[in-house]
């Protein structure tokens, strides 16, 4: 009986295998182009055919991963557009546009009956997203009644070039075959792709791969792996922008987010041999909850049986990054109480077949070779490594990821729920109760910024409308997103004795980086009918108050002023703006005017009126002019360089200076070779770059020349956002001495962080040396500074002693007799060798000597981290922020870190409006 019934149930799986037809031609396909049947999943074999459906090989001609194929963005755009027309189990609807007008579109894919009430399903995980929505309710209910959407995200790093093209094969596959683990996928959950979410750096690449890439033989030959750019102004940072909200990949990817409230999403990255899942060495983010970490653990686990089951070596977790930084994008699902995912697997930035060397590579301390507890199956020291290779990958991890959801979809949308609750329940029990940002600010369009870049997050915010704290805003935390307030608001302690490096920066406490004051209230203090939900974005309006025809900004570095000037200037030839350089009364003002307030001119009131209003700035009208020491403003021709090899924190700069309405030039290595710098420029300023002065001089090899980055008929997406007939060679001498004789002439080099350094090694400035602190371990964190030349125009604004934020960037120093070209230093206190001497003086035996006590517990104003962590912090305290160097007739103003960081830290931006508001009188 026994042996009757095996065989009735082998007849039975024969039958249902026999039903649906399989694609040998395409089977036999993917074996050609996969160089080791150890690298050939059994889940991605058996694609079938279908008789509407158009198969990718059907469609293009080729399969998935062919050797030196791929597709650019309308092309796969088209496919998918097919795949909807031919199947009921696929839509296909635009979710935004990127900066340059490319269509960002959104793929769901579920049953037929599922994708008829998609909108029911949309609207049950927004129930479940927020339960103060659901009170009296039967949860249970709705949990039974609701789907998991798992959201797969591809092409979000441009070189990374596997998912775009892997994702077309998997919605194929989910919407046409009939194998039990995708029909559970297609009927128990709803798949949503984005399978290029940057289309301008997808069709920058594959112009690339077409017009360089694809004839190289080898991979380790240093030639350029991608285009100089693939966003506007985002390069590998585009996944770094998840606190600004800055770019269109990220406005999209949060745009689904709160659309759809996906369970998880999982974020598909290529750089680590074979096949890394998503989990982390720690330190974890402190304010996550734990049933987000459990899920990270089991669903990475999950995934690695699934691909060992099938053979598969060189997978592995945990040891990759750590967990702690919120601002990547696939971080909203994270931060939102969902499960925020990504692989990397190993690619090849092409669809060439190299032969990869993996023996220096190491994770966490291992070699990528080696056997451990994570890594059960390693791969070998070299691998002949197809693209179809890293396809096969990335798919079976995707599908087993997915069928875990289909398979455990009810216990999945309960944590959601029960996070939810978790994080109303802590706001509601827990201290801080409640965060208050008052009215009155330094910088009051910062504080409004600050609520709108709250309100980007999802976070409730209110405002006082009445009593004595009338304007105030309040965020109460009895809500949702309670933790990721505390998470924005609140400083963070990374753990010192963290065993491995940060995988990025580690404080990004929004009060300190905007500049403005954030208050916690263990109890709210405010009556709750005062109080009215923020419903739409804020902006702050300035007043004018006082009589007269002349027009006083009280000046304390607020970040609208520069382009405030810059917008007056244009509109009135007869304005002028006048800087006051010492402290100041003036009749009819009840406050003392601090050093670096600006006096307007020959304005009309209309004029002032709109400064309030289109730039929040306040105004005082007065009849009386200042006499103080003063200087008018002349608005300097800004130029902004940019290197061929490395764009990234130029593209920074380049978007901050048009969201503030700052106009420049954007200047490459041919404009320095060219020279005549001086007649086209005042300001030149030069943002941070990787590498050193060897980079900086001769940038990319001219081995690999001409190299040409221009828009053509058959490379069309090139030539953008800049151009060059070829990138090679950089500026070589020529151009470093050009750019000497700007400065000499009279000019002002303005440097960030690593470029400083460049400059000084090249000579620019020599009076700048670099100081090496190697003990020195400073991830990016919030540190407090002290001004050393107070009274200096770079410091208009800012108090004494204030803080900023800095990374892992280098130092320089003077020659003590020097020391007067240091305006900011790290810390309060002095470097040892600048201490005043107060021992006895030979020759000079009546000098009393002066005893000093030792060992005294620091002061709290001496405390150097504010937020992050710093080790071996008494090797930089002391050390100089910003030198201030004469050469020739000009000036180089060097920063040791970046004002400009990501967009980040606006309030350390204002000391580089003040070197190009006063470059004149630096």
């Amino acid at each position: 009986m026994k042996k009757l019934y095996s065989a009735l149930t082998l007849g039975l799986c024969a039958l249902s295998l026999q039903a649906q037809v399989i694609d040998e031609a395409y089977n036999q396909k993917i074996k050609e182009f996969t160089t080791d049947t150890k690298f050939l999943p059994s889940s991605v074999l058996n694609l079938p055919i279908d008789t509407k459906v158009p198969s990718p090989l059907k469609h293009f001609g080729t399969i998935i991963g062919a050797e030196g194929v791929l597709h650019r963005t309308s092309e796969i755009y088209g496919y998918f557009q097919k795949l909807t027309e031919t199947s009921p189990h696929i839509t296909m609807q635009q979710a935004g546009v990127s900066e340059e007008g490319r269509p960002m579109n959104l793929i769901a894919i579920g049953s037929k009956e599922t994708l008829k009430k998609l909108e029911h399903y949309r609207k049950q995980l927004a129930l479940l997203a927020d339960p103060r929505k659901l009170a009296g309710q039967d949860v249970s209910k709705i949990l039974v009644d609701s789907k998991v959407i798992y959201y797969l995200n591809g092409g979000m790093h441009s070189p990374e070039m596997g998912s775009p093209e892997m994702l077309m094969e998997l919605a194929y596959r989910l919407i046409t075959s009939q194998a039990p683990d995708i029909k559970a996928i297609r009927e128990n959950i709803i798949v949503l792709i984005n399978p290029v979410s940057e289309p301008d750096g997808w069709d920058k690449q594959v112009d690339w791969y077409y017009r360089y890439s694809k004839a190289r033989k080898s991979y380790d030959d240093g030639f350029p792996k991608s285009p100089p750019y693939w966003g506007k102004y985002t390069y590998h940072d585009n996944n770094r922008d998840g606190l600004q909200i800055s770019q269109a990949i990220t406005k999209t990817i949060y745009k689904i987010y709160y659309d759809w409230h996906p369970i998880a999403m999982l974020d598909l990255h290529e750089s680590v041999p074979l096949l890394y899942i998503s989990t982390g060495t720690g330190p974890y983010n402190e304010t996550i909850d734990p049933i987000t970490i459990g899920e990270w653990q089991v669903m990475a686990d999950h995934d690695m049986t699934s691909l060992a089951a099938q053979g598969l070596p060189g997978a592995f977790n945990w040891a990759f990054y750590d967990g702690w930084y919120p601002g990547y994008g696939i971080w909203v699902a994270n931060n939102h109480n969902s499960i925020g995912r990504f692989y990397e697997t190993f690619g090849n930035a092409g669809a060439n077949t190299y032969l990869r060397d993996l023996s220096n590579q190491k994770y966490a301390g291992d070699a990528v070779t080696s056997k451990e507890w994570y890594r059960p199956y390693p791969a070998t020291e070299k691998v002949n490594w197809s693209f179809r290779n890293n396809i096969n990958y990335m798919q079976a991890g995707v599908i087993a990821s997915l069928s875990y959801a289909a398979t455990n979809g009810q216990l999945l949308l309960k944590n959601f729920y029960q996070k939810s609750l978790n994080n109303i329940k802590k706001g509601t029990d827990e201290t801080p109760r409640a965060f208050v940002i008052p009215k009155n600010q330094r910088d009051p369009a910062m504080a409004a910024y600050l609520v709108n870049q709250l309100r980007g997050q999802g976070i409730e915010i209110h405002k006082a409308e009445s009593g004595a704290n009338h304007g105030d805003y309040v965020v109460l935390l009895n809500q949702p997103y309670r933790n990721l307030a505390v998470s924005l608001l609140t400083k963070q302690n990374y753990p010192k004795e963290a065993k491995f490096p940060p995988y990025d920066d580690i404080a990004w406490m929004m009060g300190y980086l905007y500049g403005v004051t954030v208050t916690p209230q263990d109890t709210v203090k405010y009556q709750l009918s005062d109080l009215k939900m923020v419903a739409n974005d804020v902006k702050y309006v300035g007043e004018i108050k006082g009589e007269g025809s002349n027009y006083v900004l009280p000046y304390k570095a607020q970040n609208t002023v520069l382009p405030a000037i810059y917008w007056l200037y244009s509109q009135n030839k007869d304005a002028k703006a006048v800087v006051l350089d010492a402290k100041t009364t003036v009749e009819g003002l009840k406050d003392t005017l601090a050093a670096g307030s600006i006096v307007f001119k020959g304005i009309t009131a209309e004029q002032a009126k709109q400064l309030t209003t289109q730039f929040g700035v306040d105004l005082q009208s007065t009849k009386t002019l200042p006499s103080v020491k003063q200087h008018e403003i002349v608005t300097p021709r800004v130029a902004i360089y940019h290197s061929w090899y490395n764009t990234q924190d130029e593209g920074w700069a380049r978007y901050t200076f048009e969201q503030r309405g700052i106009p420049y030039t954007s200047i490459h290595k041919d404009m320095l070779k060219a020279g005549d710098l001086r007649k086209k420029f005042d300001v030149i300023l030069m943002p941070r770059m990787r590498g050193g002065v060897s980079d900086f001089i001769h940038e990319i090899d001219p081995k690999f020349g001409p190299l040409a980055y221009t828009k053509t008929n058959e490379f069309p997406s090139h030539g953008m956002p800049d151009s060059t007939p070829d990138m090679t060679g950089g500026p070589g001498f020529e151009g470093v001495g050009q750019l000497k004789k700007f400065v000499e002439a009279g000019g002002v080099l303005i440097t960030l962080d690593n470029t400083s350094m460049m400059i000084a090694e090249a000579g620019i400035a020599r009076d700048l040396k670099v100081y090496n602190a190697p003990t020195l371990f400073h991830p990016g964190s919030v540190v407090q500074v002290k001004a050393r030349q107070k009274e200096h125009p770079i410091l208009y604004g800012y108090p004494e002693v204030f803080y900023l934020f800095k990374g892992m960037g280098p130092l320089l120093q003077t020659e003590k007799r020097d020391r007067d070209m240091m305006l900011l230093q790290y810390g309060t206190k002095l470097l040892k060798e600048d201490e005043e001497y107060k021992g006895p003086i030979m020759g000079m035996p009546n000098k009393k000597v002066v005893k000093t006590l030792d060992n005294q517990p620091p002061k709290k104003e001496d405390l150097y981290v504010l937020s992050g962590m710093v080790r071996n912090e008494q090797t930089i305290i002391g050390h100089g922020g910003i030198f201030n160097v004469p050469v020739g007739q000009g000036r180089v103003v060097a920063f040791t870190f970046d004002p400009l960081h990501r967009f980040l830290n606006h309030h350390d931006a204002p000391l580089l409006w003040n070197a190009i508001i006063n470059w004149n009188h630096l």
